[in-house]
Order: C-alpha cells, then structure tokens, then sequence
C-alpha cells in the first residue's frame, strides 16, 4: 500500500468519526433540559435551592486556602530548584558537545542566555498556570501543575546525569607546532 491511500483510508475513517459523533443524540440536544417536578419535590410556590444557570460550577473542596500558602511555596521551591539543576546539567551537557533532545528547548538553547530563559519561562508559567487554577477554583489542578514539572525536571537531570559526556583535551607537545597534533576523547560518564 502506498502512503497516498493509507492517507485516503485515515482521512475517511476520521470522517466517519466525526460524521457519527454529528449525529449523536449528545450533539443534536439544543435546548436546556426539561426539568420535570416529582412528588417530593418542593413546589412551584417554594423558592428553589439551586441556581438556573447553564453552567456548572467547580465543586468547593473544603474552605479557601491562600495561593501562597505552605505547600504551594514548597512546591513552587522544589519545581525552581530542580529546573535550575536542570539547566546546569543540560548547559554543561551542551558545552560538552552534547545534543538537547527536547524539540522545544533546541530552539533557546543556542546559548545560555537564551537556555537560562527558557527555564526562568519554564518556572513562571508554572506558577502562572497554577494560579490560573487557583482562582478558577481547581485546587487539585492547582497542586498537581507544580508536581508535574517537579517529575519531568527531575527526569531531565536524572537522564542527563546518566547520559553525560565529557570532552578531555590533550596536547602532545608545549609549542604552538605541536598543539595542531592534539586530539580530544569522549568518555560517557556512568
């Protein structure tokens, strides 16, 4: 099969996905639901408990809590602690001769200004986008944000330590002549 018709067949089957998702009853509902009165249910007279809105909001868990707070400054400390290891490691890797694999991170980190900025943008869009959950009330969300890029940081240095190269450089003689003669070794650190 060539790759033209398997683009054909996944193209069509994705119509059809979407053609089927279309035409689900989920879909097709345009109205609010019609809400019908039981008998235990309080009458019409009675003022009703819940608001008439369209929308949900998020479930308060327990009281409010400050954004601040203990856990929040321990977590954000643990995410910029280990994206600053994070950048040492891969600024020592690439200085070494090594390669970034994250596509993302290739593009900052042609020098160490622009790495640096990278994790300093990597830091501040934690805290940013915990915040965000903070305010909009997901406070799981909010909690779980800086636990994700603790593990990925920690990953990163954890994979880079592992995978280090050193570069050692020796020269053969002591005048300028000789040092063309110079060779460089690559040993991978365990």
């Amino acid at each position: 099969m060539t790759c033209r018709r398997l683009q054909q067949i996944r193209f069509s089957v994705v119509a059809v996905g979407l053609f089927l998702v279309g035409l689900s009853s989920a879909s097709l509902a345009q109205g609010p639901e019609v809400v019908v009165p039981f008998a235990d249910a309080p009458s019409a007279s009675a003022p009703a408990n819940f608001a008439a809105s369209p929308f949900i909001a998020p479930v308060k868990l327990g009281s409010e809590h400050k954004f601040l707070d203990r856990t929040n400054i321990a977590l954000f400390a643990a995410a910029a602690s280990l994206n600053t290891a994070d950048f040492a490691v891969t600024y020592s890797n690439l200085q070494s001769g090594g390669k970034e694999l994250n596509p993302v991170v290739r593009i900052f980190g042609r020098s160490g200004p622009g790495l640096s900025v990278n994790f300093i943008g990597e830091t501040v869009g934690v805290m940013g986008v915990s915040y965000f959950l903070h305010k909009t009330g997901h406070h799981r969300l909010e909690r779980l944000v800086p636990l994700a890029n603790i593990a990925c940081s920690a990953g990163a240095v954890s994979y880079d330590l592992t995978h280090r190269t050193q570069v050692i450089s020796a020269a053969s003689g002591a005048s300028s002549a000789h040092k063309s003669a110079s060779f460089s070794l690559r040993i991978n650190l365990p």
